[in-house]
């Protein structure tokens, strides 16, 4: 970490701690009112009427305020970034699939850092669209798979890098079921997000991550959200290499923090063609005028080091905000987007995704395609599927069995005619 980022980054951290606690609210009588920023209003006061002013006009605008007051600006591509396949096997899973396993090393040097990423693709089946999965675990959790290696992780209490203790093999397999996936014809690939900038408290592993590679000076560089997606759309650099994969059809998924992570992905890189969000909560799909659960106060004061340095000044002025969480969904337009949370997450305002998503519909409608209307209602595990779609599952902050159905049924809403 460069000297003026690492004082600017012990500044903001010393400016954290010291915001008055508050508690959370969870009555919707006492949310408050709010005005929304209008997504189809320039900076100038120009409506956005067409297509071509949004893209040529508005949607840079709405990107700038997120990369200078939000989640900061990322580094451009990673040219020194290198893709080593160690591991392929065209008989895995008991002949159902191919599996890589990849080494993406982000400085193309040893002193790295290096993330993992495991990709599995229905056998036989060249060109198969793809979920990308940030995930938060070593990829030996994500099944049984004997082949699947292991490596050091990072413990956040030593704050050091340590092999695993007594590791069960598929114990996070609950969350992916990868032999439905690629029964139904989807590749699916994972990474651990914490090999991308490791997830220690305080911001303690920017020293450790892509972040010391490309050092963030000054109150607008990236946070680890931002790093987190900029190593994502690095994976996506691979995937779009592999012959067993279409790179056209590449679905970014995330969940919590990397639900967060996913959402401005691919807000920023256009090549994802479809973005899940699962229960990402403030500063993801939940609007933050919204005084119900998580607040930008409890993001600003508890983990600072996701955010770029000029978010800090929001805590306590959300309304002073440029942009609300509708516009970060507005940015994923006209691409597929599912929305997911769940009922017992009140701590991520599941009303307050809902609400979000109708405020981004008219981006949606303006470039021809659907959102969720004024006579959509989320009924609890009835999905609304449209190209802007939402679920509330029955139960808390967590990916099911049931979830995973329905981010199926919604790729094959959108990419299963074109196998």
């Amino acid at each position: 970490m460069s000297a003026p980022h690492n004082r600017i980054f012990l500044l903001l951290t010393a400016l954290a701690v010291t915001l008055a606690a508050r508690a959370s609210n969870y009555d919707e009588t006492k949310v408050g009112t709010y005005t929304l920023p209008d997504p189809l209003v320039c900076a100038d006061g120009t409506p956005v009427t067409n297509a071509a002013t949004w893209y040529n006009v508005r949607r840079p605008e709405i990107l700038e305020l997120y990369r200078a007051n939000i989640f900061g600006r990322s580094p451009a591509p990673g040219t020194n970034t290198t893709f080593n396949v160690w591991d392929t096997d065209t008989n895995a899973l008991g002949g159902t699939a191919t599996r890589k396993q990849v080494e993406i090393n982000f400085s193309g040097t040893p002193v790295g850092p290096v993330a993992h990423l495991l990709l599995y693709t229905p056998a036989g089946k060249p060109a198969a669209p793809t979920f990308l999965c940030l995930q938060f675990g070593g990829n030996y959790t994500i099944c049984t798979d004997p082949a699947i290696a292991i490596f050091p992780g990072w413990n956040p209490k030593t704050r050091a890098l340590q092999m695993p203790v007594n590791p069960v093999r598929g114990q996070a397999s609950n969350n992916w079921n990868v032999a439905a996936t690629l029964a139904r014809g989807y590749g699916i690939a994972f990474v651990n997000y914490c090999e991308i900038e490791p997830d220690l408290p305080g911001g303690a592993g920017l020293p450790y991550g892509v972040h010391k590679n490309f050092p963030a000076p000054g109150p607008d560089g990236w946070g680890a959200i931002g790093a987190w997606a900029w190593g994502a759309s690095r994976a996506l650099d691979y995937l779009a290499t592999d012959h067993d994969v279409d790179p056209k059809r590449i679905i970014l998924f995330g969940h919590s923090r990397l639900g967060k992570t996913a959402l401005w992905a691919g807000a920023q890189d256009t090549r994802f063609a479809a973005v899940i969000a699962n229960c990402s909560g403030e500063m993801g799909a939940s609007l933050s005028r919204r005084d119900y659960g998580e607040t930008v106060d409890d993001v600003a004061h508890h983990f600072p080091y996701w955010m770029c340095g000029n978010f800090q000044q929001f805590a306590h002025h959300w309304t002073n905000l440029p942009v609300d969480s509708h516009c970060l969904i507005s940015l994923i337009a006209p691409r597929p987007l599912f929305l997911n949370t769940g009922s017992e997450d009140l701590w991520g305002d599941p009303h307050g995704e809902f609400l979000a998503a109708r405020a981004a519909t008219p981006v949606y409608q303006l470039l021809g395609q659907t959102g969720l209307t004024e006579t959509d209602f989320p009924a609890l595990d009835h999905p609304l599927l449209h190209d802007l779609s939402f679920n509330c599952h029955t139960g808390k902050h967590d990916v099911y069995p049931l979830d995973w159905e329905h981010f199926l049924d919604f790729a094959d809403a959108h990419f299963s005619q074109k196998n």
